[in-house]
């Protein structure tokens, strides 16, 4: 079953929680002058979908031509595919051709380091993808290490380890899954206050089925936020008119960069409107100027009799 679905969204409790006491720690280091300035980048999970042609994409679009339409819709994407194969660097290559001055890149580290080897004896994998991606250049974004669900805490200083090991110009933001992260408090302040001093990052996941990884805590002025909706459901939206009121009270905090992956749940269909009613939403509340991603309503056969 896909991670944090339900089949009743109707009975979840949506509420933002407040922010993680760890957040004010945050807040106090950021520099006055980098207030209110926010760089945002939001985009999905997938530029290979055929559902697109004819509304994201034109409906001449031909698949080997979905990246290059993509990247000239949206700013960013949530790399999954490099959680399934490390990339050549012939696809490296034909990533930076295909992308728009400003996209970013957001590999997900591969499995056979995260959840097959678990951070340990992944060496020569992790020198592997971590040579390749950087070799993305400007077009690199948040890298993000998603942690297996039996990774808990005891297992924090393989975790830390291989944090160290990492270069520090390679942004790495920790994706927690196990419950014990969260289950107490004192817990997650303490795994916060370790990243902060790693300077790595966190992932908040908004999900229905797991509302526990909606941790709202962060460990640098740098959020990564994978946003899972629940296929057009109304309470997708009213999530969103949410988040954009908790990102602007960020935004004026001190909140410097916003990575926004937008699935709409299922095979995504429906995250392009959503990230549409996203970006028009942070530009009328927080002052932006996100580029809207252009839609055509999508033709159905027979509809125009």
């Amino acid at each position: 079953m896909e991670f944090g679905k339900t089949q009743n969204p109707d009975a979840v409790n949506f509420i933002l929680p407040p922010g993680a006491a760890f957040n004010a720690r945050i807040w106090d280091g950021v520099e006055p002058t980098y207030r209110s300035q926010p760089t945002v980048f939001i985009g999905g999970p997938i530029w290979a979908n055929k559902d697109y042609v004819g509304k994201v994409y034109p409906s001449i679009a031909k698949e080997r031509d979905f990246l290059h339409y993509y990247t000239r819709q949206f700013n960013t994407i949530e790399l999954n595919l490099t959680h399934y194969q490390i990339p050549t660097a012939g696809m490296i290559e034909k990533w930076k051709a295909e992308a728009t001055p400003g996209f970013t890149y957001c590999p997900k580290f591969p499995q056979i380091i995260s959840h097959e080897r678990q951070l340990i004896a992944a060496e020569t994998f992790t020198e592997e993808f971590v040579n390749t991606v950087l070799n993305l250049e400007e077009f690199l974004g948040m890298t993000f290490l998603q942690l297996p669900p039996t990774f808990g805490p005891e297992k924090w200083p393989i975790l830390e380890a291989y944090l160290k090991s990492l270069p520090d110009e390679l942004d790495v933001a920790v994706e927690f899954r196990h419950p014990d992260w969260f289950s107490k408090a004192a817990t997650w302040q303490q795994t916060l206050e370790r990243l902060y001093l790693l300077r790595r990052h966190v992932v908040i996941s908004d999900v229905a089925g797991r509302r526990d990884v909606l941790h709202m805590g962060l460990s640098s002025p740098v959020l990564t936020l994978r946003f899972i909706a629940n296929e057009g459901h109304p309470t997708d939206y009213t999530r969103v008119d949410a988040w954009v009121q908790r990102l602007k009270t960020w935004f004026e905090k001190g909140l410097q960069t916003a990575y926004l992956f937008i699935h709409g749940g299922g095979d995504n269909d429906t995250a392009p409107e959503l990230i549409l009613y996203w970006i028009r939403e942070l530009n009328k509340h927080c002052g932006l100027n996100l580029r809207e991603p252009v839609l055509q309503p999508k033709v159905v056969q027979g509809s125009l009799f």
